[in-house]
């Protein structure tokens, strides 16, 4: 692909990767509302909830390096999980200012009956690709994430 050498307008958006990118996140977002809705849960709520589940006692920074969010703004989306009793924080035995996280028996539970439909928006996400393309899809989506990965404004350590 090679882009346009004029000057950007309106029209030549459809020109643009990032406009492809930032369009498909919107609706892999909706896709997963969508899917979800009887749960309540956002895909970064559910990022943070799979990744403490894998990871009992982790704590928040690491938790924000694991998923490439914010640590500032992943503090709010705790802040909503422990309201609703999916997370619980408890105190670092070496370090009174760390929180470790660990999901309740109500987080475990979420994420297992949620399973069903977050896979089933997933599939939506990539239904209207034959299914030989999808994992090239995914190939071509960890390649370019692995390779700019430490340009994100929270580059993702996992």
């Amino acid at each position: 692909m090679t882009l346009p050498s004029t000057p950007i307008d309106a029209q030549a958006l459809e020109e643009l990767p990032g406009f492809y990118i930032r369009r498909l996140q919107q609706i892999a977002v909706a896709i997963f509302l969508e899917e979800t809705q009887d749960f309540g849960i956002t895909p970064v709520q559910f990022a943070a909830l799979t990744a403490i589940h894998r990871e009992p006692g982790l704590d928040q920074r690491t938790l924000a390096g694991r998923i490439g969010f914010d640590t500032s703004t992943l503090g709010s989306v705790i802040d909503r999980l422990e309201a609703r009793g999916l997370v619980m924080r408890s105190n670092s035995p070496t370090d009174r200012r760390v929180r470790l996280l660990h999901l309740t028996d109500a987080g475990v539970t979420l994420l297992r009956d949620i399973d069903p439909s977050m896979r089933k928006a997933q599939l939506r996400m990539l239904a209207p690709l034959p299914p030989e393309q999808r994992l090239v899809f995914m190939d071509m989506l960890r390649t370019l994430l692995e390779a700019n990965n430490v340009l994100s404004r929270a580059p993702s350590q996992a």
